[in-house]
Formats: C-alpha cells, sequence, structure tokens
C-alpha cells in the first residue's frame, strides 16, 4: 500500500493535485482513495455548526480553531486527526489500494504518517503571485507558517495552472512506477 502526503498553502490546489493524481492512478490500474486528515473538522462544522459544505464558505477560523486551539492545545491530543486518519485507512485499505492525502500542514502530519507508513512519497505544492484571500490572523496561524520550515519532501511542485499540475501528477505517477519523467 502506497500513501501520497501532499501538504501546501492554502489554495494552492492540493485537492485538485490529489484528484489528478487519482485520475492518473487509475489510468495505472490502481485503486486510489483521495482522503483529508482533517475531515472531522469538516464534520464537525457540516453536523454542528451549519457550514453548507461549500469551499467559498470554509469555515477556516473554525478549522484552525478547532484542530490547533482546542484539540492538540487545550484537549493535548496531538494525534486526533491522526488516529482518525489510521482508522480510516485500516477500513479502508479493504477496497483501495492507494491513499492520497490531500491536505498536510504539519511537520508532524508528514513525520508521523512515513513513520506508520513504509511506502510514503511527500509532495509539496506551492503557487506564488496568487491571493488565496485569507485574513492577516489565518495567514499567520501554524497551519499556514510551519509547512515553510519543512524540507524533507520527494517532490516539490509549482502550480502553474491545471494543465501544468495534471501534468505534473501524471509524472509523479510515472515516476513512482519507474518509467521516469518523459
Amino acid at each position: 500500500m502506497k500513501i501520497f502526503v501532499i501538504g501546501g498553502n492554502a489554495k494552492c490546489g492540493k485537492n485538485t493535485f490529489g484528484e489528478y493524481l487519482r485520475e492518473h492512478l487509475k489510468d495505472y490500474g490502481y485503486k486510489p482513495c483521495v482522503m483529508h486528515i482533517t475531515e472531522p473538522l469538516y464534520s464537525y462544522a457540516r453536523n454542528y455548526f451549519d457550514w453548507n459544505g461549500n469551499d467559498q464558505d470554509k469555515p477556516r477560523e473554525f478549522l484552525q480553531k478547532m484542530g490547533i486551539e482546542i484539540i492538540q492545545n487545550k484537549l493535548g491530543k496531538k494525534d486526533f486527526l491522526l488516529n482518525r486518519l489510521y482508522e480510516d485507512i485500516e477500513v479502508l485499505e479493504n477496497f483501495f489500494d492507494v491513499f492520497i492525502v490531500t491536505d498536510a500542514r504539519l511537520i508532524h502530519e508528514f513525520e508521523s504518517i512515513k513513520k506508520k507508513y513504509s511506502e510514503v512519497v511527500t509532495i509539496k505544492l506551492e503557487r506564488h503571485d496568487y491571493d488565496d484571500e485569507l485574513k492577516e490572523e489565518e495567514k499567520n496561524h501554524i497551519t499556514e507558517k510551519e509547512i515553510a520550515t519543512y524540507d524533507n519532501f520527494d517532490y516539490i511542485i509549482e502550480n502553474r495552472g491545471l494543465k501544468d499540475l495534471n501534468n505534473s501528477a501524471l509524472e509523479v505517477v510515472r515516476n513512482e512506477e519507474g518509467y521516469g519523467g518523459d
């Protein structure tokens, strides 16, 4: 079982890249599953705080506060979201053979996943000169800042547009399959 872990700042294209990666992996005969470390946070927002699930209305401030300030800092459950992810993988590996995690943000997340599983590919997405429309407080949150201090990625990919992102996803799949980057 191989796991691709994609990280990057807000609106850099992580989910889009993950979907491209999923489609290319399917073309190579794999059964890939796209997952999110933060799925429990989204579930809380949808089920208890009236979020409609629309990406345009994403409650980023709530997600940051719930994930870091409450779950990790106040409750001391640093691995809460990762443990939920691991439980989901344990169940879903009965149906899928590749997992694509599209929302890693913290060094601990990358390192924990690499420690837990033997075949992990880490990818950092970057999108330069793009207005992410975040408030200053959101931009300065650990979930936006810490990834800049981590440099142990297998791939660093710049998002230069959808076509380029799709081509980069194909190149990653080819490289991981041993075909090289034609």
